[in-house]
């Protein structure tokens, strides 16, 4: 990377603990280049939801980014040293900056659990998939043939609130199992395959696919049929991307909250699409190709339209019908000044449950009415959960609260 490069990108950090989602204040947050030896070191404290704040980055030409080059890095990676008190501290190395682009990045600390058990750990975040060197996709059907067993294990597609990710080939049985919340998931694979300086219809096609392909694995339970007790795995030979403690970017994470019950279909198939794809440069498939989708985004082609020149005119975008995990589902329409009855006196009383570990959040009354008060609780939690501030709740919002106040509401969070 040129060291005299004028383009930047951004950075969030939060920490939060392992036992749970419990924010880390007061943490001590040291930033450094990867690339450039002798840079200055940035130093950051989280305040008490957990964050620092955001900082400018230098970073590579955008245009590395636009269209496939594997002779320059099209990223900026920088190394990431968090400690606080009570709390092992930890490494994480090649967290990538774009530019223009904001980058979010979590990382959790494990409490301390004796006074001989302080050992710092380190993850590595290896290349970008389309920088990197991959094994590509082993090719398969994209409606799977499911045994009729006589037993129905999913007679509809439901949205999981988490799955199991093996990190590591499926024969691997030294490889770790993870579980990961489904959003989460999505965000994190979908920020290791594409670039989040794409075009926004680029993005969302590739983020359907993603989502399409997950479902596909998790409505017929493709691994468990085969004797594992894993969803999915991070190898991709077998299935997509997923990296530990990777960050993700702000457009593909507010895009994903946006869309993320959506599947594709195609007619009288009730299973969601098992929909291959690749990188389209250094490797082929019948499905989509990650950089076509960029170029056909950029002469200025709609997702849909991205999504049927490589699958068909029958692929169509679904809607699951349930979704897991969620103490109440949307009530179809946004939540605003004026608003009234349970669904606004629900979201009161779990913001307020929210407020407990994220205290930046005022307390309100759940009185069943959306008043300034609820407003400014809730444009304070977009702005900790990176939304956009409007104080308005729409699908990505409930969606949001939804989840961390189950978070919030558990001891722990299984790992």
């Amino acid at each position: 990377m040129d060291i005299n490069n004028s383009y930047t990108g951004t950075m969030k950090v939060s920490v939060t603990s392992t036992l749970g989602m419990i924010p880390v204040e007061d943490a001590t947050v040291q930033i450094s280049s990867a690339d450039i030896p002798g840079t200055p070191e940035i130093t950051l404290t989280t305040d008490n939801s957990g964050q620092t704040e955001t900082i400018e980055l230098t970073a590579p030409n955008p245009s590395l980014s636009l269209s496939p080059d594997e002779t320059e890095q099209p990223y900026a990676r920088y190394n990431i040293q968090v400690s606080a008190q009570g709390y092992e501290p930890i490494t994480l190395t090649g967290s990538e900056i774009l530019p223009g682009e904001l980058s979010l990045q979590t990382i959790r600390l494990t409490p301390i659990t004796s006074a001989d058990n302080e050992a710092e750990n380190t993850i590595t975040i290896p290349a970008h998939t389309l920088y990197g060197d991959y094994p590509p996709k082993i090719p398969e059907e994209e409606i799977k043939s499911i045994p009729d067993t006589g037993e129905i294990v999913l007679s509809r597609v439901v949205i999981p609130e988490y799955i199991i990710v093996h990190d590591g080939v499926p024969s691997d049985q030294s490889a770790p199992n993870y579980w990961v919340r489904y959003r989460d998931y999505i965000k994190n694979v979908a920020s290791c395959e594409i670039y989040s300086t794409w075009e926004e219809s680029a993005i969302y096609a590739n983020v359907l696919v993603i989502m399409s392909f997950t479902l596909n694995r998790v409505f017929t339970e493709w691994y468990r049929g085969q004797g594992y007790s894993f969803t999915i795995t991070s190898s991709t030979a077998y299935d997509q991307k997923w990296i530990y403690g990777r960050n993700i970017y702000e457009n593909i994470d507010y895009l994903v909250d946006s869309v993320f019950a959506n599947y594709l279909s195609r007619p009288g198939v009730r299973q969601p699409i098992f929909t291959t794809y690749c990188d389209g440069d250094r490797v082929n498939c019948r499905g989509l190709s990650q950089w076509g989708s960029q170029y056909l985004a950029s002469e200025g082609y709609s997702a849909i339209e991205i999504l049927r020149y490589y699958y068909g005119n029958d692929i169509f975008i679904n809607t699951a019908d349930a979704i897991s995990g969620v103490p109440s589902s949307y009530p179809g329409y946004a939540l605003n000044i004026g608003s009234s009855g349970e669904k606004v006196r629900q979201l009161q009383t779990q913001l307020n449950r929210i407020a407990r570990n994220y205290p930046a959040i005022p307390t309100i009354i759940a009185d069943g009415i959306y008043g300034p008060y609820t407003q400014e609780a809730v444009r304070t939690f977009q702005r900790i959960f990176n939304l956009p501030q409007t104080g308005i709740t729409d699908y990505p919002t409930w969606y949001e609260v939804s989840d961390i106040y189950v978070g919030v509401s558990r001891i722990a969070e299984p790992s």
